[in-house]
């Protein structure tokens, strides 16, 4: 009797294990997808583009933990470079990486604690900032001297594509906090506004047959 309970169990975490291998590819294509669509914004240089990539990495974290969204976030970028290249080296890749996990994972933790709707909202409003703050700590010190030195130009001349569109930008500190720092908090509030309206709708399909 003993032996066919721990054999059902074992099938029960062999189900479970493959569910979660599916439910992650399913959400990374998502998310390459969703990648490939790029929204211009009028406050920031043209090379500053939002896309909802986040959207499905966000609900992987919640679902099935902030791992999982870290995972999918992950096969999302190197999806993402063997598609369409990269101009840095990597560097700006694994930049964004980070940066998408500096949202993501901090509310899947949050959510994964107390598994409420305030939990749910404080994660989001936590992840956005964390994914803000870090943002403009990886663009200051990493993203635009990688950028400047891949396309072989000044770091002056990435802030004079700044100041055409925004004449508050007069150098690389007023770029971060003038075109980097709202770009970044507009996506995490957009992003978090999505995944609050649809994840109570869309939550039972991961959750079937659990």
């Amino acid at each position: 009797m003993s032996t066919t309970m721990t054999e059902t169990r074992e099938k029960s975490k062999e189900r479970i294990g493959v569910r979660g291998v599916v439910q992650i590819g399913m959400l990374s294509a998502i998310a390459i997808i969703l990648m490939q669509f790029e929204v211009p914004l009028p406050f920031a240089p043209p090379f500053y583009k939002i896309d909802f990539s986040e959207i499905p990495v966000l609900i992987g974290c919640f679902v099935m933990g902030p791992l999982a969204g870290a995972i999918v976030e992950l096969i999302k970028v190197i999806i993402n470079v063997v598609i369409s290249g990269t101009t840095t080296g990597g560097v700006g890749d694994i930049a964004n990486f980070l940066i998408g996990c500096a949202m993501c994972v901090p509310a899947g933790m949050i959510y994964k604690k107390y598994h409420t709707r305030k939990s749910a909202l404080a994660g989001m409003a936590v992840g956005t900032v964390f994914m803000t703050v870090i943002g403009c700590i990886l663009n200051a010190y990493v993203l635009l001297p990688v950028y400047a030195k891949a396309f072989e130009m000044p770091i002056d001349a990435l802030v004079a594509m700044g100041t055409a569109v925004n004449h508050s930008i007069t150098s690389l500190s007023t770029f971060v906090i003038f075109a980097v720092a709202p770009f970044n908090l507009l996506k995490g509030v957009l992003v978090s506004f999505i995944v609050f309206l649809i994840y109570k709708k869309i939550s039972p399909i991961f959750k079937m047959n659990k």
